[in-house]
């Protein structure tokens, strides 16, 4: 029993905490990206704002700039407990990115905040790595729940992420307290999540599952086609220009170009307008793809962020454009693509399939766990975190690539 009180009793505490800070971070986000839209010119200084969020990590924040990676790496091999710092450099980082037009999401910067103000306790309470480990996946669930509103997928979420390989019951109550509590305290300080509706679905025969499935290949590839942008931009930037606090400097300069050439801001910031119009009517067939290249473009760069909103729009984009060849509801493909995209990319599609249910209802809930399982599977060996342990029943793209490549150099 007073081991039960102790972990509720921090698992509280870590919820407050994770909950509070999610929810400065979304009012501030929220002025930023109002303050952006009502002011385009400001989109003029993204290169000088890329320029200090990168001299900002280059002088104090190299102990810090793996950002979610690190924190699945602490939890596979505990090292070090994670930097106070984390926390207002990624929550300030980000807001300077959506103030002056990247693209990027919101999750990482919730999660860092999330996991950096838990392993507080570490120290506070002398514990041990194995409480450790619990403590980051608290921050997790926190951070994630108080940010999107579903403390349930939260939950499953910060298991899936890490890929806990023995599945403890006693592990998941405190994770659950920290995820309902997070989620509260963010709803108690005036947040409002954006709400989401798929009222209509057909009822399951062979031939919807079957074109489900096929929906739910395409969004793999859309996932593995996200993730593979994001590293192939980190790589190229960090080949070829070797000080960090240029890349984002160069790299916010072609995205000015780019976006006053282009006329428009849709593909910038969060892009949740796109993603609620994408349940509604048809879309450019083109915008999943225009967004990926974007956000992968400005995290490659430096600039900071999480990938998740980002994923939202490309999955809800991309039903919304198969609706023109899948005889599926056009908002059933919407809410599908949300949620599978992101499992893909995650490779949590247990933890998407709740988040469905919780965003959507239950009307389809069958056709999001099998567009979340199809696209896992079709996504790449690989997703956006590359700490991520070794992934199962994953069809390997690298492997067949290179047998291709092969028996055409033996031919």
């Amino acid at each position: 029993m007073r081991l039960a009180l102790k972990w509720t009793l921090i698992a509280t505490l870590v919820g407050v905490g994770g909950g509070a800070a999610s929810a400065v971070f979304l009012h501030a986000l929220h002025w930023a990206t109002d303050y952006r839209e009502d002011n385009n010119w400001i989109i003029l200084f993204l290169p000088l704002a890329g320029l200090l969020i990168g001299w900002g990590y280059y002088k104090y924040g190299k102990r810090v700039v793996r950002g979610n990676n690190q924190i699945i790496e602490e939890y596979q091999n505990p090292q070090t407990v994670i930097p106070f710092r984390m926390a207002p450099m990624v929550l300030l980082g980000t807001v300077i990115t959506h103030l002056f037009g990247g693209s990027a999401g919101r999750e990482g910067t919730a999660i860092q905040m999330g996991a950096a103000v838990a392993d507080r306790f570490t120290k506070w309470m002398k514990l041990t790595n194995i409480d450790r480990r619990l403590l980051l996946m608290m921050g997790t669930s926190a951070g994630f729940a108080s940010v999107f509103g579903t403390p349930w997928a939260a939950s499953i979420f910060a298991f899936e992420v890490l890929r806990i390989d023995s599945f403890r019951w006693k592990r998941l109550i405190p994770i659950i307290v920290s995820a309902f509590v997070g989620h509260y305290v963010c709803l108690a300080l005036q947040v409002h999540h954006t709400e989401y509706a798929v009222n209509v679905a057909p009822l399951l025969t062979p031939k919807t599952i079957g074109w489900a499935v096929v929906a739910g290949v395409v969004f793999g590839f859309g996932a593995f086609t996200f993730s593979q942008s994001n590293h192939l931009f980190g790589s190229l930037f960090g080949r070829y220009i070797r000080h960090s606090p240029l890349r984002p400097l160069i790299g916010g300069t072609v995205l000015t170009i780019v976006v006053f050439a282009m006329g428009t801001t849709k593909y910038i910031g969060l892009g949740v307008p796109i993603i609620e119009a994408a349940f509604d009517a048809p879309l450019p067939a083109y915008d999943f793809l225009i967004k990926t290249l974007f956000t992968a473009f400005t995290l490659g760069a430096g600039f900071k962020g999480g990938e998740v909103t980002p994923l939202f729009f490309v999955g809800a984009t991309l039903g919304n454009a198969l609706a023109y060849v899948v005889p599926l509801p056009l908002a059933l493909l919407a809410g599908m693509g949300f949620v599978a995209v992101f499992s893909g990319a995650t490779n949590t599609p247990l933890a998407c399939t709740v988040m469905g249910l919780e965003l959507f209802g239950v009307t389809g809930g069958a056709y999001f766990f099998i567009a979340c399982t199809v696209a896992y599977v079709f996504s790449g060996p690989k997703g956006i975190y590359i700490s991520q342990p070794r992934q199962y029943l994953k069809i390997p793209y690298d492997a067949v690539i290179k047998t291709i490549y092969s028996r055409e150099a033996n031919q």
